[in-house]
């Protein structure tokens, strides 16, 4: 798989500062992901795997409205993930889409889902495998609005908090197991 002729496919047409903001901030949760892998052998993740659904796990930002990242879409951010995800199933890539619709916050949960009216479908998006949750964990160091500043882990906590208690819990359980 070339994840950048994936990307490209669907950013042709998108501006040179969203192709930028994407592949800084995907390659920055890749590296953080890849290294993560590479000092925790004992887990036997796949890192090539890692190295390709890092890079693809935002594909769906640009058809959401999110003006301060140069996304001029017409759908809510919070579905970015869901819009990736069947954009990487409709390219053949179902074990990169899970990737996508799981890294959200830290995962949402179906009850999550209802109580907040969100515009998703009613069911679980929670990372389940070693190689989603070490993404979605990578993710949340980095943001698209200022990529090229890496969170601290206090940094990382506070930006959850809006998630809930469940969400921080998943993260700290990731903390443990992966620094």
């Amino acid at each position: 798989m070339n994840y950048l002729e994936i990307i490209g496919k669907y950013y042709e047409n998108e501006s040179a500062e969203l192709r930028s903001i994407l592949i800084t901030h995907s390659t920055l949760v890749m590296k953080r992901a890849v290294s993560i892998c590479n000092r925790h052998p004992e887990l036997h993740m796949d890192k090539t795997f890692i190295e390709e659904a890092a890079m693809l796990h935002d594909i769906g930002i640009c058809r959401c409205d999110a003006s301060g990242i140069q996304c001029f879409g017409d759908q809510p951010y919070i579905c970015h993930g869901r819009i990736g995800a069947e954009m990487l199933r409709k390219e053949g890539y179902p074990r990169h889409a899970r990737v996508c619709e799981r890294h959200t916050g830290v995962g949402i949960t179906k009850d999550e889902i209802i109580l907040q009216n969100l515009p998703l479908p009613h069911q679980d998006f929670l990372p389940e495998t070693l190689e989603e949750k070490v993404i979605c964990y990578a993710d949340k160091f980095y943001s698209k609005t200022h990529p090229e500043r890496e969170k601290t882990m206090e940094q990382a906590l506070k930006s959850l908090e809006k998630f809930g208690q469940g969400g921080l819990v998943r993260f700290k359980e990731w903390a443990q197991m992966f620094e």
